[in-house]
């Protein structure tokens, strides 16, 4: 099974509303059967509904948060790093006013 799926991309520093899903929709008519929109900012409640709306083409929204998840399970683009903290009740016991 195939169907076409558009994309767009957004750089928003705050958070994409319901027009802009609207206007993606209309730009998806008749082109693609879903839509992807994906932004470094978030989708405000209204957007999100819109998004999944019977009746209308599927939009699946991906916001920063959710796009930094993916990338971490796919480890796209990353590297795993590891890292330390220092545990200073272990060294407690070695401390210059303690006495044993």
């Amino acid at each position: 099974m195939s169907f076409k799926v558009l994309f767009q991309c957004k750089r928003y520093t705050g958070s994409v509303g319901p027009s802009q899903v609207r206007d993606f929709r209309g730009a998806m008519q008749g082109r693609a059967d879903k839509g992807i929109i994906l932004t470094t900012g978030s989708f405000t409640s209204e957007a999100r509904r819109e998004a999944g709306r019977d009746g209308v083409a599927p939009i699946e929204l991906v916001d920063g948060e959710k796009l930094i998840s993916m990338f971490e399970e796919l480890k796209l683009g990353l590297k795993p790093v590891t890292a330390f903290e220092i545990d200073a009740t272990f060294f407690t016991e070695f401390g210059t006013n303690n006495k044993k």
